[in-house]
Formats: C-alpha cells, sequence, structure tokens
C-alpha cells in the first residue's frame, strides 16, 4: 500500500471548533487534513482521525520558531544575485541595509557571499569569506543582536561565519555539497536551515523533472532531516524550506505553494523564500525583479496563511506592514 501523506487544512479564522488541533504549537488550528498517496485522489479525513504519530508532528511546538512570523532579511553581498546583484557589494553598504532591514522589522538577517541563481558559477572560499565576515563583524559592532543567518553551502565560511558572529546557517544544497558543513554545524550548536536544493546552480534550471513535485520534494526534505540529525544536529534546531524557483518550474512552484501546510509534517518550521523570484513576475507581467515586491508580499501572506513560520524577503518594510495588517485582521 503506499504511504500516506499528512496535510493540515489551516486556518486562523476567530470561530475555531472546539476539536481542532493547534498547529505546531502556534496560532494557526485545524480540523481536518488532507490525505495524500502516490496515484491516488486527495482525501479529506476530520483532525481527530490523523494517526497519532502524524497528529503529533502537526502539533507540537517548533523550538525555533515564534507564535508569531518571522521576517528573515536577504543581505546578498555578491554583485550578481538574480535580484540585488551590487547592491550591497561593497561591505559598508551590506551593513548598512541590514540594519536597516533590522529597524523595518527583520528577525534575521540572511547574509550571503555566492549568487545561486539559475546559472551561476560557484565562488572561491577565500573569496566568499573575503565577502560575507566583515559585514557580520560589523553588524555585530553595530549593535545588531538578533539572528545572524550564513547563507553557504561551504564549511570553511561557515566556520569563519560562526566566528565572525553568525548563529544559524542555511544552506541551499540542504547539505549535500560539502560533506562536512552538517558536523561545523553541530560541533557550533546553531541551528539550521535545510533546503530542497539537490542541483548545481549552474544547470538546476534545464528542465528540471518530478514524479509527483510535492511529494518528491517532501521525501527528499524528510531524509535531510534524518541525516542532519545522524551528524548531531537534534530536529529542534532544524529548519525546512522546499526550496521556491530552485530547479523547479513554475508549475512546480505553484504546486508547491496550493499545499505548502504539508510540510508542517515534518516537524520542524517551514521557512518560505519566493520573495521576488521569477515565476512571480511572469505571473504579475514584471520583468524586472525589483518590480515583484507586490506579488513577493502576495506569495508571503499566501504561505503565512498555511501556517508559515519563517518567510525570507527582500522587502523588509513592506513585508512587515503587510504581516501586521494580516495579524490585526486576525484579531477581530
Amino acid at each position: 500500500m503506499s504511504r500516506s501523506y499528512h496535510r493540515p487544512l489551516v486556518s486562523y479564522d476567530i470561530a475555531r471548533p472546539r476539536n481542532a488541533c493547534t498547529l505546531a504549537g502556534g496560532e494557526g488550528w485545524f480540523a481536518f487534513a488532507e490525505v495524500l498517496q502516490r496515484g491516488a485522489a486527495p482525501v479529506v479525513v476530520r483532525a481527530d482521525q490523523l494517526p497519532d504519530a502524524a497528529r503529533l508532528a502537526l502539533t507540537a511546538p517548533r523550538a525555533a520558531a515564534a507564535d508569531t512570523p518571522r521576517i528573515m532579511g536577504i543581505v546578498n553581498t555578491t554583485p550578481d544575485s538574480f535580484s540585488d546583484g551590487g547592491l550591497h557589494a561593497v561591505a559598508q553598504d551590506a551593513i548598512a541595509g541590514g540594519l536597516a532591514m533590522a529597524q523595518a522589522g527583520a528577525d534575521i538577517l540572511d547574509i550571503g557571499g555566492e549568487s545561486t541563481r539559475p546559472g551561476a558559477q560557484a565562488v572561491a572560499v577565500d573569496e566568499e569569506i573575503r565577502r560575507v565576515v566583515p559585514v557580520i563583524e560589523g553588524l555585530r559592532a553595530a549593535g545588531f543582536s538578533g539572528v545572524i543567518s550564513i547563507d553557504t553551502r561551504k564549511a570553511d565560511v561557515a566556520r569563519a561565519a560562526l566566528a565572525a558572529g553568525a548563529t544559524l546557517i542555511n544552506d541551499v544544497s540542504g547539505f549535500i555539497h560539502d560533506p562536512d558543513l552538517a558536523g561545523v554545524a553541530a560541533g557550533a550548536e546553531v541551528p539550521v536551515c535545510v533546503m530542497h536544493g539537490p542541483l548545481d546552480p549552474a544547470t538546476m534550471h534545464l528542465d528540471p523533472s518530478y514524479d509527483d513535485v510535492l511529494l518528491d520534494v517532501y521525501d527528499w526534505l524528510e531524509a535531510r532531516i534524518e541525516a542532519l540529525q545522524a551528524s548531531g544536529i537534534p530536529r529542534a534546531r532544524i529548519i525546512a524550506d522546499p526550496g521556491i524557483g530552485f530547479a523547479k518550474t513554475q508549475a512546480h512552484n505553484l504546486a508547491l505553494l496550493a499545499r505548502l501546510s504539508l510540510f508542517h509534517s515534518l516537524g520542524v518550521p517551514v521557512l518560505l523564500g519566493a520573495s521576488r523570484k521569477r515565476f512571480i513576475g511572469t505571473i504579475c507581467n514584471a520583468p524586472q525583479p525589483a518590480d515583484r515586491m507586490a506579488g513577493s508580499i502576495a506569495v508571503a501572506l499566501a504561505g503565512l496563511a498555511q501556517g508559515v513560520q519563517i518567510v525570507r524577503v527582500h522587502d523588509v518594510a513592506e513585508t512587515a506592514q503587510a504581516i501586521a495588517l494580516w495579524q490585526a485582521s486576525k484579531a477581530g
């Protein structure tokens, strides 16, 4: 018999049924869930009909996530990132940009020194360290005490970033590119974000295919989480990102967004990083990434409505404003 997957039908409505289950210890709840199987039509069941293990995975509080959505601000120190390449290539500009994001509402600053846009080429370790370390040190020297994430695939870069003051490792390769990176995270006892990005950025855009993109991505993330646990990283320090826009067509991205709440079954916080991605530009007729703010906010709010705990964005102030109004509207 095919394996069953359980997707909570998340709600934030103020009229909550008494038999509803709380999602991940937060504000969301679900009274029903969708049961998915490969090759079969989805079936909707009551939450109390779920297997105990499935219900526990969905309801257990997430240690690495706050009760309210968290904003991760993107600070690329690269000259060639798809959306803001060059904007923060100088360390002082990146520091100023990061501080402005923090003031605008970013809980986490994600510092990256290697572009992972489609077709991007790898950056040497020494060059990546040269780009990110002064920015991390500068943010700490300026008084930023929040979470600093190092967006890297490389163990040596992560070591240098942690020494400079980073407190989270975000790997777009899902900790596959460098076999030593998981050990660095385990030794430093820092949280990690594992993203579904199993292909090289240089070639990931060339005809990606899946049997079932939703379930294939879920299975891959589940396996990577188990591998990270085996490497000494507790599940409580792991965040999952389905990797919107990485080795995925527009149809793949939309299929993932439509059933994003499935990933809560992994038992870890879920991060959505769709800001300014190409599919937004296609749907919104916005060829230039900088013109995709409104579409990016719409996708972020759609993710939050499915219980996503963290959104990774370029437009922090605008996203924070949208989230504040979304939360206020739930209060009644």
